[in-house]
């Protein structure tokens, strides 16, 4: 059975965060919504946008605590020059009154849990993943090609990322995805991961990721094969 195991490398370094893990069957990334549908999500995203300003206290992006919290966090293992956290993308977004649009449903519906909690949220195709999934330490010979890219991009020895048989899924912890198992229209299995590294917040994660899953079986008919929520006690969780 195919599952996520979050590695002792990772757990080092953050000892205290927590992983919220949503695994889903039977996506409509293709759904035909009706116009009611469009108008509810649009206004979701809306409302997320103006949500998000409450993590804004100060015009300095960097400044913020969220994006603060996470700026620490990519301190603590090597990174390409300028990665962040793409919670930090979306804010900054907000802060520069250039408010995240709408790309498609199942991006907004992310997009606007993340802008209203300021949690990071990635999401893969599940049915390309290889073998386990797992978050941790890279070697730094691991095949990655960056979504959008034309080259291969290897992530630097020591670097966290989620990572599979095949090479890395997704690089610096939530930066940057790749092309090998990225959301398209004929995806039906998707894995999500929602991170936290403040303790003091999993009660907001654990929100996020039932109001995540509600919104994805509302609007794209998905179902909840895994709700998790993975500690350094409970570090892995069954994906199928």
């Amino acid at each position: 059975m195919k599952k996520l195991i979050i590695d002792q490398d990772f757990w080092n370094l953050f000892p205290k965060a927590a992983v919220g893990i949503l695994v889903l069957k039977g996506v409509k990334e293709n759904k035909k919504l009706s116009a009611k549908e469009s108008d509810e999500i649009e206004a979701l995203l809306k409302g997320a946008n103006e949500s998000a300003k409450k993590h804004l206290t100060s015009d300095v992006i960097s400044e913020n605590q969220v994006v603060k919290i996470w700026r620490e966090a990519y301190q603590k293992f090597p990174t390409k020059k300028g990665a962040r956290s793409s919670v930090e993308n979306l804010l900054k977004r907000v802060l520069h009154d250039n408010p995240v649009g709408s790309i498609l449903p199942s991006v907004d519906i992310t997009n606007s849990i993340s802008l209203q909690y300021a949690l990071p949220i990635g999401a893969e195709d599940l049915s390309k993943i290889e073998g386990d999934l797992h978050l941790g330490a890279m070697n730094g010979d691991e095949d990655f090609l960056p979504h959008g890219a034309e080259k291969p991009e290897p992530p630097l020895k020591g670097e966290i990322a989620y990572y599979d048989d095949a090479g890395v899924v997704c690089r610096c912890l939530n930066w940057r995805d790749g092309q090998r198992t990225e959301i398209t229209d004929d995806t039906t299995r998707e894995f999500i991961a929602m991170e936290c590294v403040e303790p003091e917040r999993v009660d907001e994660l654990k929100a996020a990721l039932k109001e995540l899953a509600d919104l994805m079986a509302k609007y794209l008919e998905a179902e909840v094969v895994t709700q998790d929520i993975l500690s350094m006690d409970h570090p892995e969780t069954n994906l199928e």
